[in-house]
């Protein structure tokens, strides 16, 4: 067994180690729960109103499938035994999904026990760590099959990680009572949602990539949900209302630009 042989079954155990930590982590983390509280519970204990309704956090099953198909993707199921897949780089990505695996593992615990600045810290983690993976993943020269087991789940991925960040940088300024510089919390949302806008209407284009579109827009969907729903804040900030619409549109049409733009360089 050559050196090379040795590494890559160290990287396999690694990501499927570190992939069933996170998901018996986040599963402790609403069955037991951990401290008591779930992490929903976490999250009503800071209100601020950029966060989505409860419905929107469905999206983890997806998002846990979809690794799930990545992770045996990388065990080797689902490859053929000749393949022109650039294995240096699927390892790269098992590195860097180990790392925000662990940090996701990490950011539940702190989440749980209040330890917000924390938590906030882990979450960079992961977003970076995505942010290298689906660098790696736009120079690699992928099958249809390839990007349905490796693009697609780390583009989900990573947009929902993009709001989730958004959303515990509010979740810490909230904890440490932070007065806005004087400005209102309802402009101060206002702003945060068009920066989410901006962050991922670029992120969109620079990848060119409808999934992590869709996430991003299934995110402002949910926060649109919790303003308009009587369990929420029952249309109490209009103004948020307007925003978080003018932002879906705007998310829309650039993922119509974005599709439409890969259909002409295909043709």
């Amino acid at each position: 067994m050559n050196h090379k042989t040795q590494q890559n079954l160290f990287v396999r155990f690694f990501v499927v180690f570190t992939f069933l930590l996170m998901i018996a982590a986040n599963a402790l983390a609403n069955i037991l729960p951990i401290n008591g509280q779930t992490t929903g519970d976490v999250s009503n204990a800071y209100r601020n109103l950029f966060a989505p309704a409860a419905l929107t956090f469905s999206i983890w099953g997806v998002i846990y499938i979809l690794l799930t198909g990545y992770t045996l993707f990388h065990l080797g199921f689902f490859r053929s035994k000749v393949t022109d897949m650039d294995i240096e780089s699927l390892e790269k990505i098992g590195i860097y999904f180990s790392v925000s695996s662990l940090a996701n593992t990490a950011w539940i615990f702190s989440w749980h026990y209040h330890q917000i600045l924390l938590s906030l810290i882990w979450m960079l983690v992961i977003l970076v760590c995505l942010i290298k993976i689906n660098l790696v993943i736009k120079k690699m020269s992928l099958t249809t099959k390839e990007k349905f087991f490796v693009k697609i789940p780390f583009r989900v991925y990573f947009g929902w990680i993009t709001v989730a960040t958004i959303a515990n940088i509010t979740t810490f300024l909230v904890s440490i009572q932070w007065n806005g510089w004087g400005l209102s919390e309802l402009i101060w949302t206002i702003v945060v949602l068009a920066a989410g806008l901006i962050i991922g209407s670029l992120t969109m284009l620079k990848f060119r990539d409808l999934a992590y579109g869709l996430v991003l827009l299934w995110a402002y969907f949910g926060i649109w949900v919790k303003h308009t729903s009587i369990s929420g804040f029952n249309n109490h900030y209009p103004e948020i209302v307007v925003a978080v619409i003018v932002c879906w549109i705007l998310f829309l049409i650039i993922g119509i630009f974005v599709v439409a733009r890969k259909q002409n360089q295909t043709t």
